[in-house]
């Protein structure tokens, strides 16, 4: 669905009239030229967040990343001279998370009736991310069945996949500090432990969005939530502590282990448990070099060095990649400017030069990018350059062109004298 079904806009007050008032002139503005489709969207986007002169930069920033996917993706839809206004009422029926505009009207017909379910259901999501327990209690008894309730928007949503801040609007992905009670309200109401959500492929319950979810992990809450739900009967599906680490969740991935689940090699390599790990290499075991790679790698996100040198101890080549996309240990190691994990790596014989398959560049690019292109804040970029270069990895001119390298005097000069010339 729209570019991204999270990033949605919010829904103001208003009745479905103001709406088609903004069809017409969305379609008007087409036919105008995009400049103009440019403006509409920044002023439509503003209006609905109700953007005041004196608003914060970062939500001025906000207007502005929402106005060009609009923009964007209007562009795609609207076929000029013609602009009809079945095409823009599609747009903004899925910029606002609805599949069609008849979905849309219908959500629209129910907010303005104070006795709907689509009214209630939406003031049950806003009380759960407030952490209002008395407002989700008087909907909840006013409402007996709305716990199984599902969203409108294409989602699908049930109230209690709300808790998970995760899949569901990015404007509603809000941990309060109660939420563990909140779940607790909605589960002893009959809230369905394992209803699925239509996010990230279909088939998402609340315990798989919660522990792969950063709202809950950076609250604090996130294994407790995990309890909860596992306690009433969550079912644990296969995958999750792979999700959870490809989530940046390790936590969560440590406590799914230790709930019960059982480990793939790389995701016992990715929480660091050596045990686990070493079980796949007792006698008559054998790895498969897809297998050893992915293990290599995620031990590498998470700098579980001991286990990268426990696999190259057992014969694991340093240069191994994974599949499809054929990175190494060491690309990823000097993207994160992990400088004691390429040292290690580099020592053992890890190609310096391996290209990847996927953006088609050596470790010293993803150190580059890491460091000059996202800024991460930690790291020790400036030693994996050096090492990087002084192992033998090939480096190119435009590579140094940056302004942050240059004023590394001696770094850049360093890195300069390792320059290939074509």
């Amino acid at each position: 669905m729209y570019p991204n079904p999270q990033d949605v806009l919010p829904i103001p007050g208003a009745d479905a009239g103001h709406f088609r008032a903004a069809v017409q002139d969305l379609a008007s503005a087409c036919r105008a030229g995009e400049d103009t489709v440019r403006a509409w969207a920044a002023r439509w986007v503003a209006s609905v967040l109700d953007v005041k002169t004196d608003t914060p930069d970062e939500t001025r920033r906000r207007v502005e990343r929402w106005a060009g996917q609009i923009t964007d993706f209007a562009l795609q839809q609207l076929t000029p001279p013609e602009c009809a206004s079945a095409q823009a009422e599609l747009i903004i029926a899925r910029a606002h998370g609805f599949p069609t505009w008849s979905a849309f009207v219908a959500h629209l017909d129910g907010l303005a009736d104070p006795d709907s379910t689509v009214g209630a259901f939406e003031r049950g999501a806003h009380a759960i991310i407030r952490g209002d327990i008395v407002e989700l209690e008087r909907l909840l008894a006013a409402h007996r069945d709305l716990v199984h309730v599902r969203s409108d928007r294409e989602h699908r949503a049930t109230l209690l996949h709300y808790v998970s801040a995760n899949g569901v609007e990015n404007y509603r992905q809000k941990t309060p500090p109660n939420i563990v009670d909140i779940a607790r309200v909605l589960l002893d109401a009959g809230a369905d432990v394992d209803a699925e959500a239509n996010v990230y492929g279909g088939g998402a319950t609340t315990l798989g969005l919660v522990v792969t979810s950063a709202h809950p992990r950076l609250a604090g809450v996130q294994n407790a939530l995990a309890d909860l739900l596992l306690d009433r009967g969550a079912r644990l599906d296969a995958g999750t502590v792979h999700a959870c680490l490809m989530n940046g969740c390790p936590e969560a991935a440590e406590h799914m282990v230790a709930r019960g689940m059982s480990v793939k090699l790389d995701e016992a390599a990715g929480i660091g448990r050596l045990d686990l790990v070493a079980r796949y290499f007792a006698p008559g075991r054998v790895v498969s070099e897809a297998d050893a790679g992915e293990a290599m790698n995620m031990a590498a996100w998470y700098d579980r060095r001991e286990v990268i040198a426990f696999l190259l101890d057992q014969g694991v080549d340093a240069g191994t990649r994974t599949v499809p996309d054929g990175d190494t240990a060491l690309h990823i190691a000097a993207y994160l400017g992990n400088a004691p994990l390429v040292e290690l790596l580099l020592k053992r014989g890890a190609p310096v030069d391996v290209i990847d398959h996927v953006y088609r560049t050596p470790p010293m690019v993803w150190a580059l990018h890491g460091w000059l292109a996202e800024g991460r804040p930690d790291g020790s970029y400036p030693a994996v350059l050096r090492m990087l270069a002084e192992g033998g990895a090939t480096v190119k001119a435009e590579w140094l062109e940056h302004d942050r390298l240059r004023a590394e005097g001696d770094l850049h000069a360093a890195l300069s004298r390792h320059i290939v010339r074509s």
